[in-house]
């Protein structure tokens, strides 16, 4: 390996690269490969470029940059490999070298700034442009960009089709509160509410609050937290994702300290791998080193939790045929994928089918819809047709950023299918 790197975090040493034995049985997994089915789209491919860069010292140049970037980091190469290759480790480290060694044209330095540290960090700036943009929605002007073509001819269409709504009412008013149990206390959690999830699913969050305490648990909503950092830890921005890190590890020890808590709670896969993986932006020796690792060991995905505590609220009859589709970070990055469909099929009267390639990314992948849209489309549109082969009305997952994305294929793709949340289906069989 070459000279300890000036990168902060967890380092990735020889033998994280050598249990890459390049058998190839990631390859039909991964998203990309499957795509173009190019070697350097593919798990072992991008492998080989790092170890390029990081033994031979050879220089991050644009290809390198491109290959990385086209990766989805939905870690399914991870699920596949018999050599526990920690895929997502090297992939973020090797981001953290593109942002550190490599000069990205100035409208995308703008972009990841604006996105990763002047935005997201901050809940008042989120909840100001969602106002802005619920404007935008609510008084015409989308109807009206829409159907003039302008969209079309700037080719932001299909990025704006993947905006999400913006909530009447904002998340944010609830931090700080505690929710009761209903009926005898079971457990007492903390719960993680996101950072744009605030402002676009402020209706899941308070319908996941209903479930927990239906069947016993009490909610704390700690005041200051604030972004997990997923996006900029996916992205490279390490030094963006340690900050709102501190920040969150911070919040949740002034709120946890002196009380008894049974899990840190999120309902956002992609949030729940990072914040269980905390450790991973710090080292050994550092102060917030050994906090995170207590930290990551409480995060629970809602659905790992609710199914190992096991469900008593009564639940009304659902006659529907109900389809699955699996959160990257949930099934690869969290390893869980038994407990959501525990929680489906406890519901009266539902037929809950499997989705073929379920195990595959439906293209949202944080903000790889946004940078890499083409490539998130053709994985979305596979997506929809094997959903709609289920001939099941109701998609369900586990991931605001992937309802986004299949509430758009719906849309683009005509289905007609309704895409719910685990948490929101249960919500909704609430006696």
């Amino acid at each position: 390996m070459s000279e300890p790197q000036n990168i902060p975090g967890l380092q990735p040493v020889y033998e994280d690269y050598a249990r890459c034995v390049h058998c190839g049985l990631c390859l039909n997994h991964c998203p990309t490969y499957r795509l173009w089915h190019l070697e350097a789209d593919s798990p072992r491919g991008r492998i080989f470029q790092m170890v390029g860069v990081e033994l031979e010292k050879a220089p991050v140049t644009a290809s390198f940059v491109e290959h990385i970037d086209k990766c989805l980091d939905c870690r399914a190469c991870e699920t596949a490999c018999p050599s526990g290759v920690e895929y997502g480790k090297l992939v973020e480290f090797a981001r953290a070298r593109i942002e550190r060694d490599y000069k990205r044209p100035v409208a995308a330095r703008f972009a990841r700034w604006f996105a990763y540290r002047w935005l997201l960090p901050r809940p008042w700036r989120i909840a100001f442009f969602a106002r802005l943009l619920k404007i935008y929605q609510r008084s015409g002007l989308e109807f009206l960009a829409r159907k003039s073509g302008g969209l079309g001819a700037l080719e932001l269409a299909e990025r704006e089709a993947l905006l999400p709504r913006i909530d009447d009412q904002f998340f944010f008013r609830h931090l700080g509160q505690t929710f009761h149990a209903v009926g005898e206390r079971r457990a007492r959690v903390a719960f993680f509410g996101g950072c744009v999830a605030q402002v676009t699913f402020s209706a899941l969050n308070e319908a996941t609050i209903r479930v927990l305490t239906a069947n016993g648990c009490e909610v704390v909503v700690p005041r200051q937290q604030v972004c997990c950092g997923a996006l900029a830890a996916h992205s490279g921005d390490r030094e963006a994702a340690r900050s709102v890190a501190r920040k969150n590890l911070r919040a949740f020890a002034d709120e946890i300290a002196g009380r008894e808590f049974d899990a840190i709670i999120t309902n956002a896969a992609g949030c729940g791998s990072t914040l269980r993986e905390y450790s991973h932006l710090f080292t050994a020796g550092e102060p917030e080193y050994e906090a995170a690792q207590q930290f990551e060991s409480q995060v629970q995905d809602v659905t790992e939790f609710l199914a190992a505590l096991g469900m008593v609220a009564p639940l009304k009859p659902f006659p529907a045929r109900v389809t699955y589709q699996d959160s990257c970070h949930l099934l690869h990055g969290q390893k869980v994928r038994e407990a959501p469909r525990t929680l489906l099929r406890a519901i009266p009267e539902i037929e809950f089918i499997e989705l073929p390639f379920s195990d595959i990314c439906c293209g949202s992948a944080g903000v790889y819809n946004i940078t890499q849209t083409e490539a998130s489309l053709e994985l979305l549109a596979d997506k929809m047709k094997h959903a709609a082969g289920t001939q099941a009305p109701t998609i369900v997952t586990a991931n605001p950023g992937c309802l986004l994305q299949l509430r758009a294929g719906a849309q683009l793709h005509q289905t007609g299918q309704n895409v719910l949340h685990v948490m929101e289906l249960l919500d909704r069989s609430l006696e």
